[in-house]
Parts: structure tokens; C-alpha cells; sequence
């Protein structure tokens, strides 16, 4: 069985550029309804929080993700061995947001 490697290339592309959009909508125009669990929260629960290094934080979390999508996928298509820069991207792409989640839940950063 051989695998479609141009195709996962593309999907890391198509994967990269969502969460980079995201990202910039979150960072730059400080959209902090699209951060899952804050945009539920009521405005008591929201009033602990700072937002302002919340949606910094979260928006340059998704920029960082996006840019190891897109490099895997650039270098997929240049490298002869596609298969491991694909797994190598993926997983730093899941440690990093892992990372991430893990910085933001801990130490009370982001409260006021």
C-alpha cells in the first residue's frame, strides 16, 4: 500500500493555514469568543480573567502550531523521508498546544 504523501503535505498545508487564521483572529483582533471554554463562561467567571494576555497568549499558541504545520508540510515535499517529517510535525504540533494548555492551567497566570 502506498501512501499519498502530496496529500498529507496538503492537509498539514490546509491544517497549518486554519489554525494560523484563527490564531491571527484571536491575537490580533482579540476575539477571545473563539477560546473554547471562555466563550461559555459567564461574565462573573470572565471578569477573573485577563483578557488581554489571554487572547495574546492563546493567539501566538495557534501562530507557533501553525508555523511547525506549515514547515512539515514544506518539507515533506523537499525531504526524501516524508514519513518522518510528517510524524515529527504532528507531534510536535500535539506537544506544543499540549505545552500550551498545560502553561495556561497552571500558576493562575491570567487572572486578574
Amino acid at each position: 500500500m502506498e501512501v499519498d504523501f502530496f496529500g498529507i503535505a496538503v492537509a498539514n498545508f490546509t491544517g497549518g493555514l486554519l489554525t494560523l487564521f484563527f490564531g491571527i483572529l484571536i491575537r490580533i483582533f482579540k476575539l477571545s469568543n473563539l477560546i473554547a471554554g471562555y466563550n461559555t463562561a459567564s461574565k462573573e467567571e470572565k471578569a477573573k480573567y485577563n483578557e488581554e494576555k489571554l487572547t495574546t497568549f492563546v493567539g501566538n499558541l495557534l501562530i507557533v502550531s501553525s508555523g511547525v504545520l506549515l514547515l512539515g508540510g514544506l518539507l515533506a515535499i523537499l525531504v526524501s523521508s516524508k514519513a518522518a517529517v510528517i510524524n515529527i510535525s504532528w507531534i510536535l504540533f500535539t506537544l506544543v498546544i499540549l505545552g500550551g494548555v498545560i502553561y495556561m492551567n497552571t500558576g493562575n497566570r491570567f487572572r486578574n
